[in-house]
């Protein structure tokens, strides 16, 4: 099994031009140890939402890529995203799931991709362009390729090892985000 921070830092250093959506909990936690930016969207109280907010993104700014960072509990908690996403066929998201078999934010259930749903083929059945399921560094070279020069929609289902790791955690404050977000973006604060 991969681990979590070392993946995700390697994503966030090969997708320098990249604007991040991070689903709730780990996944935020994840890309802040990796390295705060303004780029940096760290989705609060939406379990479910991160795959769908990266699409709205997608499509209001059509000439940036964007980086949809989940876990498996919360795409499931979102399957219907993958649809839209599908139909929609945005050619520059990314939805990259991090997936330990858990829900981590309730206790550590095991999730139904421990019991055998595939994400990377419920993808692939509803249209994205690119499908995978990391389980080494030689996939995870691929990804890295894959995301720097491929076509979207692309879904990524990164086997990652369930053992924890410290919080790193990044701003809470809503507004905040918001802001500094729409800096990254070149639009002024609300």
């Amino acid at each position: 099994m991969l681990n979590r921070r070392d993946v995700v830092k390697k994503i966030q250093s090969a997708l320098t031009a990249h604007l991040f959506i991070t689903g709730l909990g780990s996944p935020s936690y994840d890309l802040h140890a990796a390295g705060d930016s303004p780029k940096n969207f760290y989705l609060w109280g939406a379990m479910g939402g991160a795959a769908m907010m990266g699409l709205g993104l997608a499509m209001a700014r059509p000439d940036q890529k964007i980086a949809v960072l989940t876990g498996d509990g919360e795409q499931l908690m979102g399957l219907g995203a993958l649809a839209t996403i599908g139909v929609a066929k945005p050619h520059n998201l990314a939805v990259i799931v991090l997936d330990n078999g858990h829900f981590g934010e309730t206790g550590m259930q095991q999730s139904h991709t421990s019991q055998g749903v595939d994400l990377s083929a419920v993808a692939a059945s509803c249209g994205f362009a690119y499908t995978c399921t990391v389980e080494d560094a030689a996939g995870l070279a691929d990804l890295l390729h894959q995301l720097q020069t491929g076509n979207g929609p692309l879904c990524a289902v990164v086997q990652v090892s369930a053992a924890p790791v410290p919080r790193s955690l990044p701003i809470l404050d809503g507004a905040e985000l918001k802001n500094r977000f729409r800096q990254a973006l070149n639009l002024e604060p609300l």
